[in-house]
């Protein structure tokens, strides 16, 4: 089974991946490189996924995948966009990063949100490619459900489902990175170049 790296240090993406790419042996970073990151200082979400791929790919000399995702709000002109995980500051967690989106919407109607995720894939020997997914919905007024992780608890999608209810397969069939995630699955001539 080829391996694929996955060039992030969070169990809940890392699962997402694995929910979705049933036929690769995946495998989180940190189990081949614990003191890998990568300083993302890109403006775009597509930048810092290839920031991160680049670099694990010509450490490890594997097939990498990274993404980089986040959330953006129209009240808030896009925000947090690609500081959705460091959103609260210094010391970031979920539930920080929640509590202060949840604040600064307080006294908002306009709730209109979409996640966004940019897969970068990077193959020894070969050109960075990426691939691209959005998810549209909601911002709700309180948490609904334990499931997911980030911002999951606090979003509805389109359709009424609320991400922090359901589970990480089921996610992975709507989410903004199932949908990237499909679009490269669609890409088979690069799925043959992986399988080989």
């Amino acid at each position: 089974m080829t391996k694929i790296v996955i060039a992030s240090g969070n169990q809940g993406k890392i699962n997402d991946f694995k929910a979705i790419f049933k036929d690769f042996e995946v495998t989180g970073i940190k189990e081949l490189l614990p003191e890998f990151d990568v300083d993302e200082t890109g403006t775009t979400f597509r930048e810092n996924a290839i920031l991160k791929s680049e670099a694990a790919m010509k450490a490890l000399n594997l097939p990498v995948i990274s993404d980089d995702s986040g959330l953006s709000v129209e009240a808030l002109e896009g925000r947090p966009g690609v500081y959705s995980a460091r959103y609260s500051g210094e010391g970031a967690t979920d539930e920080k990063n929640n509590a202060k989106l949840l604040e600064e919407l307080k006294d908002v109607d306009n709730r209109a949100a979409y996640f966004t995720c940019v897969l970068a894939l990077s193959i020894p020997g070969e050109e960075t490619l990426t691939y691209e997914g959005t998810l549209a919905g909601e911002i709700l007024r309180e948490a609904h459900g334990s499931g997911g992780f980030g911002y999951d608890p606090l979003f509805k999608t389109l359709k009424g489902i609320y991400l922090g209810e359901i589970t990480s397969e089921e996610k992975g069939e709507i989410s903004h990175r199932g949908k990237a995630l499909e679009n490269l699955m669609n890409d088979t001539e690069v799925l043959n170049k992986l399988k080989k």
